[in-house]
Parts: structure tokens; C-alpha cells; sequence
């Protein structure tokens, strides 16, 4: 068996499989991409055995815990455990300080005869080493920002480079008004833990730039780190240049096509067409005030007849008109207006998507 570990590197760059058995609300505000929640405790019990660690100290709360956790749900919690472990024989267990709540499992475990070792220090050192090295790398890591207006298709160049980190995949949000994805997006703390752990893994690359889409403070609700955001605006920068129907393409893509084949594998097929459509109608009112009342009212109804039209006969064609307005007239102004206010780095190069993804692994390497 493994020993218990501090290596908090290590477990993050092997993508180590970890049983977490924090309660269930632990779980839910921030955890670690690779983790399992399989929980000691429920939220009940352990709101339970707190109150009483502070009345009555920590031996009534242990004798406390061995009452709830006891019997029928011992067993399948134990059984649960197990399952995990005979899945993931290299993985570890931790609680949110490494204390009785990991040893108290480790323990149970062990008389069962099963040896699962466990994180020292728990969720609270790993998150705490996590946000420390994603300061250290955003001090120090190289960064290059692929930049390009709307429907540059600057995600499908950032997947196809192994030197990159896709904020907007992390953010599971397409980084737009229109940009929200079925499922909903990682917690913040999530999100953060998820970039800390992609800059750990460029770090461990060896030297050279680290590739980035040029994003504002947010995508969706995911809120991009301060420094991050003064890296963005000074780093060099790739610009991709597409003609405006090439990025109507594109935009019909990520918009429409790749979103219903999306909402269909998690919504199912019968649901899927109409919850994009609500979710579309909803993306064009949140930019109401934006675009003006008269531009709104034309952009809407335009797709409104678009989402009719493919309502009845299954094609997304129709959305190019409201889609090419929306970049010409919304998008690419304010692209812009960003480039001559919050964007200083110098520009390494200007091409086409082809040409960018061909200079940017000639400089720092591909998949």
C-alpha cells in the first residue's frame, strides 16, 4: 500500500482518483476534478455531531458519530468505500483537514482489510496549494493570448494545442451572452482549482508559452483570477482573422448545431430542440439593453422566424441572418472597442485560423 501522502503535485499531475467523505454541502461549494464524494457523514449528521463537539467535546462527538453511523448504513458506507477502492486501487481518501473524519474511514477500512491511504492535510492543504501555485504560475508562467472577434473559432485552435489551457472548457460556457451549456457551470471554487491544476500540468511542460482565448473578467459566472485578467491584457497577442460569413459558420456552430447535439445528450432528443430555443430567446433578452430597443425587437424576431423555420423543417440555415447582424452589427464593435481600451500586448501575428494554428505550433509545439 501506499503511504499517506503531502504530494499534493504528484496527486494533481497523475490525475490521482481520491475519495473525498467530506458531508455532501462540503462537496458541493468546492472540490477536486478527479474526486469522489462518498461521505463519512451526511449533512444532518454531521450539523449534528458539531453542535455537540461544541458542547460537550470531541469524545461525545465521536461517541455520537459511532451512533449514527452505525448498523445497516455502516455497511453501506462500507460497501461503498470498497467499491470505490477495488475501482481505483491507486487512489486516496481525504477529509477537510486530513483528521478524524479521513482516519476514522482509514480506519474502518483497515478492518475490513482494506489499506487506503490517505491526503495529510486534507481539502484544506490541497486547496490552499493549489491557489499558491496558480499565483506562482500566473507570476511566471509565459502567456500568449490567441485573440479574434466572435466566430474566429479560437476554441477550435486552443484544443488542438498541447501547450494551451481552454478557460472557456474549465468554465463549461462558451464565454458569451449566447454561450451557456446544459449541465451549468463549476462551482468558483472549481473553477479555480481546475485552472490551478492545468497550470500545474503547463508548468511541468518545461519552459515556453502557454497559449490562452483572450476573455474578459468572466465567463459566465466563472470569474477569471486578477492577475489573470492583467496577464490577458498585456501578454502578446495571435490574432486570428476570418471574413465575416467564415465566423457566421462558426457561429452557427457553436450556437446552434453543436448546443442541440449537446442538450439532446443530456436532456434527451424530445426535450432538446425547445430548451435551446428558450435558452436562445433568453441570450438575445439579457443583451436587450445593449443592443436597444429597436435592434433588440428586429434581432429577436428574426430568431424567433429562424427557430420556427427549424422547428418545422429540422434545418438551422435560417439562423445565419440574425447571427451575421449580431456579429456585424453587436459583437464586432465591441471587439473593438476592447482592442483600444483594455488590450496593450504586441501582436506576434495576424492570419486566418489555419495560419495561426500553423504559427503558434511552429513556435510552441503542437498536440
Amino acid at each position: 500500500m501506499a503511504d499517506d501522502t503531502r504530494d499534493f503535485s504528484a496527486l494533481f499531475l497523475n490525475d490521482t482518483p481520491l475519495m473525498d467523505v467530506r458531508a455532501p454541502v462540503e462537496f458541493a461549494k468546492g472540490a477536486f476534478p478527479t474526486a469522489t464524494n462518498l461521505p463519512l457523514l451526511d449533512d444532518d449528521q454531521r450539523r449534528r455531531i458539531g453542535i455537540r463537539y461544541k458542547e460537550a467535546g470531541q469524545e461525545a462527538a465521536i461517541d455520537l458519530g459511532n451512533q449514527l453511523v452505525s448498523g445497516a448504513l455502516k455497511r453501506r458506507r462500507l460497501d461503498a468505500w470498497r467499491q470505490w477502492r477495488e475501482a481505483h486501487p491507486d487512489g486516496y481518501l481525504y477529509c477537510f483537514r486530513g483528521g478524524l473524519r479521513s482516519r476514522t474511514t482509514q480506519a474502518w477500512l483497515a478492518k475490513e482489510g482494506l489499506s487506503v491511504p490517505l491526503v495529510i492535510g486534507g481539502y484544506k492543504a490541497m486547496r490552499r496549494f493549489l491557489l499558491d501555485n496558480l499565483d506562482r504560475q500566473l507570476a511566471r508562467l509565459p502567456l500568449w493570448v490567441l485573440a479574434g472577434p466572435t466566430g474566429s473559432g479560437k476554441t477550435r485552435v486552443i484544443e488542438r494545442l498541447g501547450r494551451a489551457v481552454d478557460l472557456e472548457g474549465l468554465a463549461h460556457h462558451r464565454g458569451s451572452a449566447f454561450g451557456r451549456r446544459p449541465g451549468g457551470q463549476p462551482t468558483q471554487i472549481d473553477f479555480e482549482n481546475a485552472l490551478g491544476i492545468a497550470l500545474l500540468k503547463q508548468a511541468d511542460l518545461g519552459p515556453g508559452p502557454v497559449v490562452m482565448e483572450d476573455e474578459s473578467k468572466l465567463i459566465g459566472r466563472c470569474f477569471l483570477p486578477p492577475r489573470l485578467q492583467a496577464r490577458l491584457r498585456q501578454a502578446p497577442r495571435v490574432v486570428i482573422e476570418e471574413p465575416l460569413e467564415e465566423r457566421v459558420r462558426v457561429t452557427l456552430d457553436d450556437y446552434v448545431r453543436a448546443p442541440l447535439r449537446e442538450y439532446a445528450a443530456h436532456y434527451g432528443a424530445d426535450q432538446a430542440f425547445e430548451r435551446l430555443a428558450t435558452d436562445l430567446q433568453a441570450a438575445m433578452d439579457r443583451i436587450r439593453r445593449r443592443l436597444g430597443g429597436a435592434r433588440h425587437q428586429q434581432l429577436r424576431q428574426a430568431l424567433d422566424q429562424a427557430l420556427a423555420h427549424q422547428r418545422r423543417h429540422g434545418d438551422g440555415d435560417a439562423h445565419r441572418g440574425w447571427i451575421r447582424e449580431l456579429l456585424a452589427g453587436y459583437y464586432d464593435p465591441l471587439y473593438q472597442y476592447t482592442l483600444r481600451t483594455h488590450r496593450q500586448g504586441e501582436i506576434l501575428f495576424r492570419g486566418d485560423r489555419q495560419a495561426a494554428l500553423a504559427f503558434l505550433r511552429a513556435n510552441i509545439g503542437s498536440e
